[in-house]
């Protein structure tokens, strides 16, 4: 392993830990790439949508390129030139051949904008899932009451548990609280 790939396998480590602990910024990181996902799932599928629209006009042009020859084909023969009538034949079995090469990437096509179709759906549902969660974990967070004694209304910060950093963060606190009650008390003449 060179060295890049150690910082890099450490740095990503570092991100995976700071997203575990900080599951909000996890949830923004996931509605990004649900919203990168679909936009590029939605190009994916106006591109597949011109290549149908132009395989389909393949297929016509050859279609009327297959009636021509046929037309060829009885002409010469009706006349006995049998020279004409032979090759005229090979061109028409090519453009058969040709027709049914993009009749196949038609329907490949087609299959593929179902699955593109299918994954916009599945990204669109997780994006409303996500946000449920989302909406829900705001909805779980405590809010500082209005009638909270000075001091207190900054209270979420002195939490501990999903946004605590670490160790370093929960001993300043701890040392915040005690400085708050201290302030309390001498204003209460405690």
């Amino acid at each position: 392993m060179s060295v890049f790939d150690d910082v890099s396998q450490f740095l990503e480590e570092r991100l995976d830990e700071f997203l575990q602990n900080n599951p909000q910024l996890q949830w923004q990181v996931l509605e990004e790439q649900l919203r990168e996902q679909e936009a590029e799932t939605r190009r994916l599928i106006q591109r597949l949508n011109q290549q149908v629209q132009q395989l389909e006009q393949e297929i016509l042009a050859i279609a009327e390129d297959i009636r021509l020859w046929h037309q060829r084909i009885a002409k010469a023969e009706a006349a006995g030139r049998y020279d004409l009538a032979n090759p005229a034949r090979e061109r028409e079995a090519a453009l058969l051949r040709q027709g049914n090469q993009r009749w196949g990437q038609l329907e490949s096509t087609k299959q593929n904008r179902s699955q593109a179709e299918h994954l916009l759906t599945q990204t669109v549902a997780k994006q409303k899932e996500l946000a449920a969660k989302v909406a829900a974990e705001a909805a779980a967070q405590p809010k500082p009451s209005q009638a909270s004694p000075p001091g207190w209304q900054n209270a979420s910060r002195y939490r501990t548990g999903v946004d605590a950093f670490d160790a370093v963060d929960a001993q300043f606190r701890e040392w915040e609280i005690e400085a708050d009650l201290q302030t309390m008390k001498k204003d209460l003449g405690l």
